[in-house]
């Protein structure tokens, strides 16, 4: 077992940052740049920023292009949008340095379909460049291996129903307005039910299960309907309080015909939690037998911190491209500094 230290570049200071940066100097990893435009935070050290008890060494920089070309980084770990769009230039200068990419947006889990344009444009670019793109986080196994390996303790599976939930206050503004947080019925039928090429997390998550299980699609239809309280609730995401009637966020129900006959209805509920309330994530799959499990409150976000930096050896050994998780290795717990994983 050979090692070597794995760099990092955090690019994206936010929640998810403060989390993933500890989660790295854990197993082993160095942070050798930190990239944000927050101005708040921009010239503060990176380890300070994330609750340590002593600085890094590396202040936090708005300057992209800088530190790409000052550092030598194998991974720079993107914690910015949730959409392809969005991230698109950052990904791309960061592949255009020749580091990989591993990022918690969440279409870019498996965008093949909804950002096809843009996905293969960044395939093509990490193909130039001989470095890899990946999507992780929750979904990497609470969506995707845990429903897939239960499935092998089926003689048969005609339908997959999957709901998961989230706070959408823990994942910053983009999310909250992604999911119509604060918009009136009348708004959110406008910005979120009638927007066409507005899918939901579950939507990318079902193509991957269904790559992954070799099936083909036939169809995807998505529902999408404001989550709405009786009561007036606070949101510090928005900043204000969301009057009774108005949306508190969205549930998704994304459902996915395939040719070979099982049928998949996945539903995500991300809203603003009222007091008392966890995530949830449950799965139901009927067939031969039928079968039921679920995790009790999972942690969204420590799931989806420890999963991308689990993730970061299969994406350093991967191939070039964009290569989406059903091409990875089932991740695994790493034991030992990830630079042992590293081939």
């Amino acid at each position: 077992m050979s090692f070597r230290k794995v760099r990092v570049i955090q690019y994206g200071c936010g929640n998810m940052a403060k989390v993933i940066i500890p989660y790295l100097l854990s197993h082993g990893a160095e942070i050798v740049g930190a990239i944000d435009n927050n101005t708040e935070i921009v010239g503060q050290d990176v380890g300070r920023f994330a609750g340590l008890d002593h600085d890094l060494g590396v202040k936090i920089s708005s300057d992209a292009d800088e530190v790409l070309e000052r550092v030598e980084a194998d991974i720079a770990v993107v914690t910015l949008f949730s959409y392809v769009e969005d991230n698109y230039d950052h990904f791309a200068k960061v592949l255009q340095h020749g580091v990989n990419v591993i990022t918690t947006s969440e279409e870019a889990f498996y965008p093949w379909s909804t950002s096809a344009q843009q996905t293969n444009e960044l395939n093509k670019l990490a193909l130039q460049n001989g470095v890899t793109i990946t999507g992780s986080g929750m979904q990497d196994i609470f969506w995707s291996e845990f429903p897939f390996t239960i499935a092998a303790g089926c003689a048969q599976i005609d339908q997959i129903e999957g709901a998961v939930s989230y706070n959408v206050e823990e994942y910053g503004i983009a999310l909250a307005n992604a999911h119509g947080v604060g918009l009136s019925q009348d708004e959110f039928k406008k910005q979120i039910t009638d927007v066409e090429s507005f899918p939901s997390y579950m939507w990318n998550s079902g193509e991957e299960l269904a790559s992954k299980f070799g099936w083909t699609i036939k169809s995807i239809q998505e529902k999408r309907v404001p989550v709405l309280s009786d009561t007036t609730i606070h949101s510090e995401t928005i900043g204000g309080d969301i009057p009774a009637g108005n949306a508190i966020g969205m549930s998704a129900i994304a459902t996915i015909q395939t040719y070979q006959g099982p049928v998949m209805e996945l539903q995500t509920i991300g809203k603003v939690y009222q007091e008392g309330e966890g995530d949830l994530c449950e799965w139901h799959l009927k067939g031969d037998p039928d079968t039921d499990m679920s995790v009790q409150k999972p942690n969204t976000v420590a799931h989806t911190c420890a999963t991308i930096v689990n993730r970061i050896p299969d994406v350093l050994n991967a191939l070039p491209g964009f290569v989406t998780v059903d091409q990875l290795p089932t991740p695994q717990y790493l034991s030992y500094p990830m630079g042992y994983y590293v081939l």
